[in-house]
């Protein structure tokens, strides 16, 4: 079995497509909330999370307030029109194992240090 890991779970992870086809979109909730991805986030993810906070994921950006409030079905319009993607969390397949590790790497003059 090569498959260890799959998408399980419900969804809290975004991110606007780099090349996002232009889709007229009928939904004014997903119009606002596109207009405020693209404001705050550009095509950096994000988590549903920050779009509830009081500034609306960004304080530099929006400083006097930008919480999203009754925003799910324009997500989910976004997510079907293929202009934001959706990254569900991945869950192991019982009786598999799998770790994570990462590498840091310190760049000097002399040498690399791993």
């Amino acid at each position: 079995m090569y498959r260890y890991v799959v998408e399980d779970m419900e969804c809290s992870h975004y991110a606007k497509a780099f090349d996002a086809p232009h889709v007229p979109l009928r939904l004014p909730r997903a119009k606002k909330l596109l207009s405020h991805i693209q404001r705050t986030f550009g095509t950096l993810p994000f988590c549903r999370r920050w779009l509830e906070r009081e500034d609306g994921g960004s304080s530099f950006i929006n400083p006097k307030g930008a919480k999203q409030e009754k925003y799910i079905m324009g997500l989910k319009n976004l997510v079907d029109n293929g202009i934001v993607t959706a990254y569900p969390p991945l869950c192991d397949i019982k009786g598999s194992y799998t770790s994570q590790y990462e590498h840091t790497l310190i760049l000097r003059y002399e040498y690399i240090h791993i």
